[in-house]
């Protein structure tokens, strides 16, 4: 089947010539026409060898990037059938015999080969190249029109919209890589020149692929400035804001906090600081009935003339601030006046940095004549800007502050006489002191027709002792509620998935769901996503899907600033498992019990590992992905030599039999690194314990893996583990009839 093409993308200009696009959906031409790939998994075939242009793949690496751990048995002629179809898709002319241009065989796998292939990957690395040596030779202007070349060719996710298993996501993920650090090379270039806006289409299409890449986001704040679109850099900022601070739990790092100040000293207004904006759209909100009808209840006290204040907390990515959008929405609908305050962990942040805003919109809400006698005494040196633009206001003494707070408690009056009034502020745990004070005065005074909300993290950071006073005192105001947002369960966890994705998962899949993440809705969301692009969502899947690149990138971020002994016992500490017990990873990590727990003291503020809920000496991971996604992080030397130290430490300390299983798992993942007859006698050990449970299954995994070191290694008790891989073999099929008897 062909389909004409208006506009075939970069490549050779002889007539008839071959062009591939693999750097976004996988599309082939031959001339002007576009031809068919075939098949989806013929397809997905080539997009693995074009993604690896020039490296051959070994038949087995095809078989399992195709397949993961599910071949069927006509797994090799399949690969037969296909590289004979795609030999002749790209050399229509080929005889049967020809080894062609582009699709060789190499040793016991095939490779393609890149050179006048016309294809895309070739062309981007080509053009990035060009642009790097023009820059080399200070060409500056030369280097950018080559990276803006680089960077039309890409329309998408390389191998976008095929159907891969979980393994060949790292195939893809390296080329997606180049393109985010030329777009961020190329960013830095044309701002340099004043061209900001030729990178700005490559930007927009790189946050796209990569939400969570603050580089990328940085780029486009910075690109977005100097081009004089300032609107638009506060929008990008607030987009990715919102995302880290409500979904992921974290707030943007210095470089991204760096580039909305800059966009904000370049603004005139100083109220244009986007993170005041309250979010005006439906977030399609699963489960939180009783939260939300205590919001609603406060809202309605609020359009009734009455006060209400409402403290929401819970843990990062659970779900408050978009709880607290669906909130605004309504009061948004019935008419209040919605202020959305956010605090933001910077030390260089103003003090009353979420008033500051909040306040001018107040006034600047009241009508003209009015305005002007507002904006005199202390109310006036916190919203107007000073003559020189970018400095701070000087510092309240005590009693200034008492009558900004009172000024600002008869505004909110004014105010709501007019219009009903909802005042929102968002991570009170970053919030100043200043600030702070000014949420629990105006919450013990609040006047009739406000409502007041904050939200927070009840873990990671702490609460700090002005936090904690400020929520002791807001504790005693009239109207007062407290939320404490808890974690999804199954029901809500199928259902949040099939908002996400359009696909019921399913019991088993929900369930699987919900025990990797914990019940955590951004878990829920990024895990459910992966899931429907590989194409299908099952509780296999749910279970054995790798890690969302989005997790991977929040846990980077976490413990980019941990010191190198929180880090070790972090990395033992996941290979042991979801849940650790304090003197194993103490005994591990070579160290006392007291000196492990101050170590891992900065982990816990983090909110990656937290005590075990039923057993005082163990600490457990908040969610299995968080644990994964460190596991990640190791390089397999490193992995393989903790998990040998874990099984010494398990084999020295605990009762054989209560860790039989648990130690055959690391000395196998210590590979090499463990002596192959010792690995082998625990997995058999292993196998004929998980026998005696009857759990069929594991028995025979650790049978085979038995058998993997005894022929890898040819260890001298391979006689004896032959026999009685043998009998234990004999055994299964019995006791499977006998189980389903």
């Amino acid at each position: 089947m062909t389909v004409p093409h208006e506009k075939p993308p970069a490549g050779p200009d002889a007539e008839g010539s071959l062009r591939l696009q693999v750097l976004g959906p996988l599309r082939l031409w031959r001339g002007d026409v576009e031809v068919d790939p075939g098949p989806r998994q013929q397809a997905s075939m080539l997009a693995l060898l074009l993604a690896r242009v020039g490296q051959p793949i070994s038949k087995a690496q095809l078989i399992d990037l195709l397949w993961d751990d599910d071949p069927p048995a006509s797994a090799l002629n399949v690969i037969h059938k296909y590289v004979g179809a795609l030999r002749r898709l790209l050399e229509p002319g080929l005889s049967p015999r020809d080894a062609g241009s582009y699709l060789r065989r190499r040793g016991d796998g095939y490779l393609f080969l890149g050179a006048h292939s016309g294809l895309d990957l070739v062309a981007f690395r080509d053009l990035v190249q060009a642009a790097g040596t023009a820059q080399a030779e200070n060409l500056v202007s030369r280097a950018l029109d080559r990276f803006v070349d680089a960077l039309a060719l890409w329309h998408g996710p390389a191998g976008h919209g095929l159907s891969f298993g979980f393994k060949a996501a790292p195939v893809f993920l390296p080329l997606n890589n180049e393109f985010f650090d030329a777009c961020v090379a190329a960013a830095e270039l044309a701002v340099q020149l004043g061209q900001p806006e030729r990178v700005l289409p490559a930007l927009h299409l790189a946050v796209s692929m990569a939400p969570l890449n603050e580089g990328l986001h940085t780029s486009l704040v910075v690109s977005l400035d100097a081009a004089g679109l300032r609107a638009e850099a506060l929008g990008a900022f607030q987009s990715v804001r919102i995302r880290l601070a409500e979904e992921l739990g974290i707030d943007p790092g210095p470089a991204l906090r760096a580039a909305q100040r800059q966009v904000l000293a370049h603004s005139l207004e100083p109220t244009a600081d986007v993170d005041t904006q309250a979010p005006a759209s439906r977030t399609g909100l699963i489960g939180r009935v009783h939260e939300l009808g205590v919001l609603h209840d406060a809202v309605r006290a609020a359009l009734d003339g009455k006060t209400a204040v409402v403290i929401v907390e819970g843990e990062p990515g659970i779900g408050k601030t978009r709880l607290l959008k669906e909130m605004t929405a309504d009061a948004d609908a019935a008419g209040a006046s919605v202020l959305w305050g956010m605090c933001i962990e910077d030390e260089g942040a103003p003090s009353m940095w979420p008033w500051v805003a909040m306040v001018g919109e107040l006034v600047n809400g009241l009508p003209g004549e009015s305005q002007a006698a507002w904006l005199v005494g202390e109310l006036g040196r916190l919203v107007r800007p000073s003559d020189d633009r970018g400095a701070l206001p000087a510092p309240f003494d005590n009693g200034a502050r008492f009558r900004l707070f009172e000024q600002v408690v008869a505004l909110v009056a004014d105010v709501a006489r007019r219009r009903p009034v909802a005042i929102v502020i968002d991570d009170l745990q970053w919030a100043d002191a200043g600030s702070l004070q000014l949420f629990g005065h105006l919450s013990a005074r609040l006047p009739g027709g406000a409502v007041l909300v904050g939200a927070l993290r009840d873990r990671a950071p702490a609460p700090s002792a002005d936090l904690s006073r400020t929520l002791a005192a807001v504790s005693r105001a009239p109207g007062h509620h407290r939320i404490l947002l808890g974690s999804m369960n199954e029901a809500e966890v199928a259902e949040l998935v099939r908002h996400e994705t359009g696909t019921d998962p399913g019991l088993a899949a929900a369930c699987g769901i919900h025990a990797r993440t914990a019940g955590n809705p951004f878990f829920v969301r990024e895990l459910s996503r992966l899931l429907a692009d590989q194409g299908v969502i099952t509780a296999a899947s749910a279970l054995g899907c790798a890690v969302p690149s989005t997790v991977r990138d929040v846990v980077r971020s976490r413990t980019a600033g941990l010191g190198d002994d929180a880090k070790q016992l972090l990395e033992v500490a996941a290979l042991v498992g979801r849940e650790v017990g304090v003197c194993l990873l103490a005994r591990a990590a070579a160290v006392d019990a007291q000196t492990c727990l101050e170590w891992i003291e900065p982990v816990m503020a983090l909110g990656l590992l937290e005590p075990a809920p039923s057993d005082p000496f163990s600490l457990r991971f908040t969610h299995d992905l968080v644990r994964e996604s460190v596991t990640e992080f190791l390089s397999p030397r490193l992995a393989a030599r903790l998990h040998l130290r874990i099984a010494e430490v398990l084999e020295a300390e605990a009762d054989p039999e209560s860790i039989t299983e648990r130690l055959a798992y690391h000395l196998w993942a210590a590979g090499p690194l463990a002596d192959p007859a010792r690995t082998a006698g625990a997995l058999l050990h292993a196998a004929r314990r998980a026998e005696a449970k009857s759990a069929l299954v594991a028995s025979g995994r650790q049978l085979g893996s038995a058998v993997q070191v005894a022929r890898t290694f040819g260890t001298h008790g391979a006689d004896m583990i032959y026999p009685r891989v043998e009998q234990l073999i004999a055994n299964f099929p019995a006791k499977r009839h006998s189980n389903h008897s």
